[in-house]
């Protein structure tokens, strides 16, 4: 992708063919790190009110102002939904915070990771350790391959598959295609579930109709649910669900009082409230077909 973005009088705006006509502006004290990888162009800036920022490609992934958002919800919702989860796998998210929450699960036993682009994680690591943190739990196993490729030698493997992408533009266009959702599934275990990075329900209403009527199409179960993430276009992210089993709607055990005073976002109230959505929304959902 052409990279737009630029820093202006010290201010960076997000520029994307994904949302045209609109940006979102941030002071910049300081350039951190900037460097192009085999992949992309990786970037992590000093903003005045949001902490460190991590950019790739000129698209913002996170700041540490309302990382815990996006990382609890994209976690916690589809490993609350399932009721034994065991086996999980991670596509994407180089930088750790999946793998931070998800090992906040004591009946987690395996968590295989799986990330195109070495220098995320580097980066991340370097930069935003309160988020690497997570590759530092021994259930952690590391692939740096093509999630597409990856998942298609993973049949029958996992019980909760979290798909952490960026947008469907550059390394990541792949995986929003119907032939990975197709290996997305073959890799569940019986009763397993997906949870896709889902985009946002204002800006990508195209996309998020292609991704509901793929889960459609090839699950028993669908789901989308609603994340508020002020840094993100919008101020909002959805999460694309698809079940072989359980309802991921409601949450499949109790979250204990230990765990919950880790969290910031996250809790059984608001994981059945995220799936409520604006009527335009839910219409939108409901007559999404493939």
């Amino acid at each position: 992708m052409t990279n737009l973005n630029k820093i202006t009088r010290g201010w960076f705006s997000e520029v994307c063919p994904m949302w045209p006509g609109y940006a979102n502006t941030f002071k910049i004290e300081e350039i951190l790190f900037s460097r192009k990888s085999r992949f992309q162009h990786v970037e992590v800036f000093q903003t005045l009110q949001h902490g460190k920022m991590l950019v790739l490609d000129g698209i913002i992934q996170l700041t540490e102002f309302d990382e815990f958002a996006y990382q609890e919800m994209l976690t916690h919702v589809p490993l609350f939904g399932h009721p034994d989860p065991k086996q999980v796998l991670v596509i994407g998210g180089g930088d750790g915070g999946i793998l931070r929450e998800a090992g906040r699960h004591d009946c987690v036993e395996t968590i295989d990771f799986c990330e195109i682009d070495e220098m995320v994680i580097q980066v991340s690591k370097e930069f935003f350790p309160g988020m690497a943190c997570g590759f530092d739990d021994p259930r952690v196993t590391v692939f740096i391959e093509d999630g597409n490729t990856f998942v298609q030698n993973r049949k029958g493997r996992y019980d909760v598959i979290i798909v952490d992408s960026s947008d469907p533009i550059g390394p990541a266009e792949a995986l929003f295609e119907k032939p990975f959702y197709e290996h997305l599934k073959a890799a569940l275990r019986p009763g397993g579930l997906i949870a896709t990075q889902g985009e946002a329900l204002f800006l990508h209403q195209d996309c998020i109709q292609k991704l509901v009527g793929m889960t459609k199409a090839l699950f028993p179960v669908q789901a989308y649910a609603n994340i508020q993430v002020p840094t993100y276009p919008g101020g909002h992210i959805g999460i694309c669900m698809g079940s072989l089993g359980p309802d991921p709607k409601t949450p499949g055990r109790q979250i204990s009082p230990e765990l919950q005073a880790q969290l910031k976002y996250y809790h059984p109230g608001i994981h059945k409230a995220s799936f409520v959505l604006p009527y335009f929304a839910q219409k939108m959902i409901d007559n999404a077909v493939l």
